[in-house]
């Protein structure tokens, strides 16, 4: 568990950086603002190339992929009905809250976690997939509708050229040719792909000055629903659906509830940053399932490994 816990480290260093260059006024709400255009439209598609790309076509199809696509659509929709009935929020606030409860982050905390804890980085290949190729374009479509005031069959085709979408699918494409890319080819959206994390966490980082996670406001209450959705029910519903439903074997029960407790995906802030909305409960779920998923993974490896 030591070995995971670097990877906790290395992401938390990060994000300490950027409130530290937020607090020193280094970076400020603009410089926050051009970051987050900059991992939107150039280094997170580039990351999402290179993680599918480079993953084996049986691991992006396996049964790991209905367990996990289950229990993020089982949060997803009892946060939007809780928080339709008791909150009364729009349909933009209420899905950055949902996402913030059933989307995990498989890349930048996923992929070195499932290596340290799992011993391959290849496992949380299948969840990338679900998300990035169905979550996503279908979540895009809802705030670029919301943003533009009224749905329109445009929206669905912005969000399918959005550059995160393409470059996902064009990753999945080039491991299902079984392709392998030229190294004058790969090596420069390698090279690219390498700074999308640090960046995102640094932007988070500078998001958090000045702040006070779970501050009194109209939203706390809409943080611990979805952290407690994203903490304690995912996870079980995980374990659930994979030895009562899908009927697994140990090793991959271990590795979807692994998969599930993982930390909100930072990818949620950076479209609530984008689109203007729900930044509070975005920012605030990532950071306390961040520090909240470490205990749970501790306990899922000791309970399941």
């Amino acid at each position: 568990m030591l070995d995971a816990l670097t990877g906790f480290v290395v992401v938390g260093f990060a994000i300490f950086v950027g409130w530290i260059l937020g607090r020193t006024g280094v970076l400020d709400a603009s410089s926050r603002a051009t970051m987050s255009q900059l991992v939107f439209w150039v280094l997170s598609p580039a990351l999402l190339f290179v993680v599918l790309s480079q993953a084996e076509v049986d691991m992006l199809f396996s049964s790991l992929l209905p367990v996990s696509a289950v229990a993020a659509l089982a949060v997803i929709g009892v946060y939007a009905l809780v928080t339709k009935l008791v909150w009364k929020r729009s349909a933009a606030e209420t899905l950055i809250g949902a996402l913030a409860a059933g989307q995990v982050n498989a890349n930048n905390i996923g992929i070195p976690l499932s290596l340290y804890i799992l011993g391959s980085a290849a496992y949380p290949a299948p969840i990338v997939l679900f998300q990035l190729l169905i979550l996503t374009p279908v979540s895009l479509s809802i705030l670029e509708a919301a943003a533009g005031g009224r749905f329109q069959i445009g929206a669905i085709w912005r969000a399918l050229r959005n550059p995160i979408i393409v470059g996902s699918a064009l990753g999945v494409a080039v491991s299902v040719s079984g392709m392998t890319l030229p190294t004058i080819v790969f090596a420069p959206i390698e090279f690219i792909a390498n700074a999308c994390v640090p960046v995102l966490l640094i932007s988070f980082g500078v998001s958090l000055h000045g702040r006070r996670v779970l501050s009194a406001g109209p939203h706390r209450g809409e943080v611990m629903l979805a952290s407690g959705l994203k903490l304690l029910v995912m996870p079980a519903i995980a374990w659930l659906s994979a030895t009562y439903v899908f009927g697994l074997v140990p090793g991959e029960v271990l590795i979807v509830v692994v998969l599930a407790a993982l930390p909100s995906a930072q990818n949620v802030f950076n479209y609530a940053q984008h689109f203007g909305v729900g930044e509070a409960v975005a920012r605030d779920t990532v950071l306390i399932t961040t520090i909240g998923c470490v205990p749970i993974l501790f306990l899922a490896t000791v309970l399941l490994g």
